[in-house]
């Protein structure tokens, strides 16, 4: 059973932060996961009086607060238009609509869930984390790191002219995923480079940066080899919802539909 001695709302990030300083003490997001588990909890860190549950649009990024919802993020025109509703796609099997309407961004990108979805989306874009005492530093480097006691403030998307798909294989509709995989290509100091981010292998999701020459002459070969190499170099674990083995076919599928979706439309433009 889940239990709580004393919950503090946070009047300003300095206090939260502070506050977490202490030991046994939590930064409360949704709570959708935390109050499945059996921890007792000397301070619960409540972070909605912050105004950190937006999402921020400018010309050059998306700041996403770490408060906003899930349901919030796959709902967003600005991020839909520019991501071609992959982002929301990434977002629509998590459990429901009443779970994503208080499942935050912040909790599940700083719980660093093997399973996230929201985690395995991200990491393939140029994505940024917002830490009030760690500044800002790179999602891929972020999900490296162990946890700590700072506080998730925000996660900032960059705009870049990038192509993102996402796909996972689950058992049932709302099952956490027997494997997830975005991919995202785009340029880069002129050159084409594509993200291959893969996730639920069990363990977190990893990313993975290729400089592939991708064209719609490329054949359907040459993009499966591509893709058998990519998914070759994550590892892959065993549990009931699949076998190490099972995943990395899946991935290197996954990863196949998803650079020959991008190659097809990339021809009918």
């Amino acid at each position: 059973m889940f239990s709580v001695n004393q919950y503090v709302k946070a009047k300003s990030l300095k206090e939260a932060y502070e506050l977490n300083q202490a030991r046994n003490s939590r930064v409360m997001g949704g709570m959708m996961w935390m109050r499945l588990t059996n921890a007792r909890v000397q301070t619960i860190i409540d972070l909605s009086g912050l105004g950190l549950d937006e999402i921020e649009e400018t010309d050059h990024v998306f700041k996403i607060g770490a408060m906003c919802t899930l349901r919030t993020l796959e709902q967003h025109e600005g991020i839909r238009e520019m991501y071609g509703g992959a982002v929301a796609e990434a977002l629509r099997h998590i459990v429901g609509v009443q779970f994503r309407n208080q499942a935050t961004v912040g909790g599940s990108i700083y719980g660093r869930y093997g399973f996230s979805d929201v985690l395995t989306c991200l990491l393939a874009l140029d994505t940024f984390v917002e830490l009030y005492n760690g500044g800002t530093i790179r999602l891929s480097e972020f999900v490296s790191h162990r946890p700590d006691n700072d506080i998730l403030v925000s996660v900032i998307i960059r705009k870049r002219e990038r192509k993102l798909r996402y796909a996972s294989v689950r058992r049932t509709a709302t099952d956490f995923p027997v494997l997830s995989c975005a991919v995202v290509t785009g340029l880069l100091h002129g050159e084409e480079y594509w993200y291959v981010s893969v996730g639920a292998r069990p363990m977190r999701a990893s990313l993975l940066e290729k400089a592939w020459k991708i064209s719609g002459g490329t054949s359907e070969e040459q993009i499966a080899a591509y893709a058998k190499e990519a998914a070759a170099q994550f590892s892959y674990g065993s549990n009931m919802r699949g076998s190490a083995q099972y995943r990395r076919q899946l991935a290197e599928i996954l990863i196949r539909r998803a650079v020959t979706s991008i190659v097809t439309e990339d021809e009918k433009e």
